[in-house]
């Protein structure tokens, strides 16, 4: 896909880097985390996105996993934003940004257990009242990988016991696809790529308080993927406005969106995608061969937003929405 100069010029350089994550606070403040190397960094806008401050190296990680949704993730809250990054030896370090101070600060591991998620994927979101909440894979007793969850209250400096979510009967999940995660009140929802009976399809588990318990794992879709191998590509989750669990993800090549309990609609050619909420309707993201693209799934219109991987998005105050990707080792952004 060749871009117009007005796409071009539209599109500004933040720094060098890959895996960009990003987030809108209450009060509009953006924030995008990335890695470049063993570093995390996190820049900041204040005037939606129009521009970014310059990035701040939040922490440097000894061999920090990165690529293939393998980096810094970023969840923002009232008060609070979170960071958490995987290392290749298995442990979750986190860093919590007081956003009174502006000052970044490391908190040591949300794993309990030392060593135990060496895969480096995992999902993390926040509601609006501090309560941060994470998902991974996690290697379990017999060293397989099973889905793990923990969560976070207000000020506390302590990630709650690490519970086991789910184990497949044929032993473990997908182990190179990116669990995710969403919640909205005190709904939460894990989705995660399966490993049964073959085939690597898409489940959902949902708590209805704030994650003390939750249902039993629900396959979406009607389809089915039967593969020998892992397609290195988990999707994304969201708990709309009404409390509806929508879900964006890849199966042979094909991006589908899915409400829970429907039958999943083809999207387009493609993979890596993720979802979001825009002025009230639902935002696909996702990546065919290099060209960037956006969804708004009422009306099923296509934007190009650039050319690259790995596109994330968020929703600007001023009905806005902004992209952020990873092109070329640069991270790059968009208002649209």
């Amino acid at each position: 896909m060749i871009l117009s100069w007005a796409d071009i010029a539209a599109e500004k350089t933040i720094a060098t880097g890959k895996q960009p994550q990003i987030t809108a606070d209450a009060k509009g403040i953006i924030r995008i985390v990335y890695g470049e190397g063993d570093k995390i960094y996190c820049t900041t806008s204040s005037d939606k996105g129009n521009s970014f401050s310059d990035a701040v190296m939040v922490a440097e990680i000894p061999s920090m996993h990165l690529g293939m949704a393998r980096g810094p993730q970023l969840a923002s809250s009232a008060n609070y934003s979170v960071i958490t990054a995987m290392d290749k030896s298995g442990n979750i370090h986190w860093f919590r940004l007081d956003h009174s101070t502006n000052q970044w600060k490391s908190m040591g591991n949300v794993n309990h257990e030392n060593n135990s998620a060496p895969e480096g994927l995992m999902g993390l979101t926040a509601d609006k009242n501090d309560h941060f909440y994470a998902v991974w894979l996690n290697l379990g007793s017999k060293k397989h990988s099973e889905i793990y969850f923990s969560d976070l209250s207000g000020q506390s400096d302590r990630w709650s016991v690490n519970k086991m979510l789910y184990q497949s009967p044929d032993l473990h999940v997908c182990e190179c696809c990116k669990p995710g995660i969403a919640v909205r009140g005190s709904e939460v929802v894990v989705m995660f790529r399966n490993w049964l009976n073959g085939s690597r399809d898409l489940y959902v588990m949902k708590s209805l308080n704030n994650g003390k318990t939750f249902s039993p794992a629900e396959k979406i879709g009607r389809g089915t993927w039967k593969l020998n191998g892992c397609p290195m590509d988990g999707g994304g989750v969201l708990v709309n406005t009404a409390t509806k669990i929508e879900t964006a993800w890849q199966r042979k090549g094909t991006v589908y969106y899915c409400r829970q309990g429907q039958p999943e609609v083809s999207v387009g050619e493609g993979r890596t995608c993720s979802i979001s909420e825009w002025k009230a309707q639902t935002v696909i993201t996702y990546q065919a061969k290099d060209t960037l693209k956006l969804v708004t799934i009422k009306d099923m219109k296509t934007q190009i937003v650039g050319n690259g991987g790995f596109l994330k998005s968020a929703a600007l105050p001023d009905d806005k929405i902004i992209c952020v990707w990873e092109q070329d080792n640069k991270i790059k952004f968009k208002r649209i």
